[in-house]
């Protein structure tokens, strides 16, 4: 008998936690739901320009300041047409050959009709060091070209 009521309260237990766990993880995904759509741009970006990525002008907006080695980075990317984040993006900062690089996969955000990529620089970052950015239609054509980073448009104003 003793093994019975034992048994009943682990399950009760058990049933407790597993509620109160989904209870959570419920909530937490609304406040992340939530987080994201009071992100939106509220942070300081800097137009970079309008820049032809092989045949796709593309407008570019640097975010989080300038680019340091082992930081990361925040490139905002708005394309010329509107294809509600079908197109792939992604952005690495260093060479083109990607070395050192890690890629970012941009997020396309619907309020703005443009995609939010986050890329840790190299470190060391190279002196060439620019944005580098593919772009890949939702037909699977790609398309690789560079953005200078904010530091370098600042030297060219």
């Amino acid at each position: 008998m003793n093994n019975v009521k034992e048994m009943k309260r682990i399950i009760t237990a058990s049933l407790t936690l597993m509620v109160i766990g989904c209870g959570l993880s419920t909530a937490i995904a609304q406040s992340s739901k939530e987080a994201e759509k009071d992100h939106g741009h509220a942070h300081d970006e800097a137009l970079l320009g309008m820049f032809d990525i092989d045949g796709i002008t593309v407008e570019a907006k640097q975010g989080h300041g300038n680019v340091e080695a082992g930081k990361e980075g925040h490139l905002v990317i708005k394309l010329p047409y509107k294809d509600k984040g079908e197109t792939v993006l992604r952005a690495w900062i260093g060479t083109e050959d990607r070395t050192m690089s890690a890629t970012g996969k941009g997020e396309y955000a619907p309020s703005h009709d443009d995609y939010d990529i986050h890329a840790v620089a190299p470190k060391p970052l190279p002196k060439d060091a620019k944005w580098w950015l593919e772009i890949e239609k939702p037909d699977g054509t790609k398309v690789v070209g560079s953005i200078p980073l904010l530091k370098d448009v600042k030297k060219a104003e």
